[in-house]
């Protein structure tokens, strides 16, 4: 009999064995461990559990599950998202990507712009790849980082400059200073950007 990976209990059940796996990588990596947190990314990327969360989200829970990548494929039935999950847990450690779909986007001056899709088959994997990398980045971020990180938001940056900035926190004088380093981030290469991916991804041992 096939399970459904969309049913809510085996989603639940997923969700907090991916839950021990993530927080231990976390711990792992704050304690310097990298050889244990690699070996349990390895167990992330082999689990049942993440291979179901990351198949649920990008076909039934993210805003573009009705939109097909080069291969047509959407609107997966329960079976479908049970066979992609079988899928990555036996290439997972050598997923060969698909060609992106194009669909130009009209701009407001008359221009289009390019948006590359790629096929549920490859999101899957992408999302399976984030879960496993998510918990050990989480762990070296600063405790104030608030940017693009899972579970923070604008709201919690905007309540610790509040109660930081209040009169009777910290002195009078106090100093905000604000830094635009888009400009900055585009001067990166490539390699540079790789380098702490590289650092905390099981891939490179």
């Amino acid at each position: 009999m096939l399970v459904n990976p969309g049913k809510s209990y085996r989603g639940r059940n997923s969700a907090v064995t991916y839950s021990a796996y993530a927080h231990r990588v976390f711990k792992a990596i704050q304690v310097g461990d990298m050889r244990q947190a690699k070996s349990i990314q390895k167990l992330i990327l082999k689990s049942t559990a993440a291979r179901l969360l990351a198949v649920r989200q990008v076909s039934q829970l993210n805003t573009g599950k009705k939109t097909p990548g080069i291969d047509g494929e959407k609107d997966l039935t329960f079976e479908e998202r049970f066979s992609l999950s079988e899928e990555l847990g036996r290439h997972g450690s050598n997923w060969q990507h698909q060609g992106l779909r194009e669909i130009p986007i009209p701009k407001k001056d008359g221009t289009k712009r390019i948006l590359k899709v790629p096929t549920l088959g490859d999101r899957a994997w992408q999302c399976l790849a984030k879960f496993a990398l998510e918990p050990a980045h989480a762990a070296a971020f600063h405790a104030r980082s608030y940017g693009f990180r899972t579970g923070r938001s604008a709201h919690d940056a905007q309540k610790i400059l509040f109660l930081n900035l209040k009169s009777d926190r910290n002195g009078k004088h106090k100093r905000v200073i604000e830094l635009d380093i888009e400009k900055w981030c585009d001067s990166l290469s490539a390699e540079s950007r790789q380098k702490p991916v590289h650092k905390h991804s099981s891939q490179d041992s």
